[in-house]
């Protein structure tokens, strides 16, 4: 089940895409697939065609992991 995260680069602005892994502490790299502004706007700084970029772990501030959509889905309590 691919992850769906926010990589927040040192000096950069953030970058949405989804891993097929969340890295362990072992990783020096991060694959990440269909990488996007977090508007979902086309990146600046890659070419429009590129679907899958390598970021390395030490260049990262934190990474951020987004819920999956069957969360969206629970209902809470509800006030009458």
């Amino acid at each position: 089940m691919p992850f769906k995260i926010i990589l927040h680069i040192q000096n950069q602005d953030p970058v949405l895409g989804d891993v097929d892994e969340l890295p362990t502490p072992a990783d020096t790299l991060l694959i990440v697939h269909n990488p996007r502004r977090v508007d979902g706007k086309d990146l600046t700084n890659i070419s429009e065609n590129v679907m899958t970029v390598m970021y390395p772990i030490d260049r990262l501030n934190f990474i951020e992991i987004l819920g999956g959509e069957e969360e969206d889905q629970i209902i809470g309590f509800v006030r009458e």
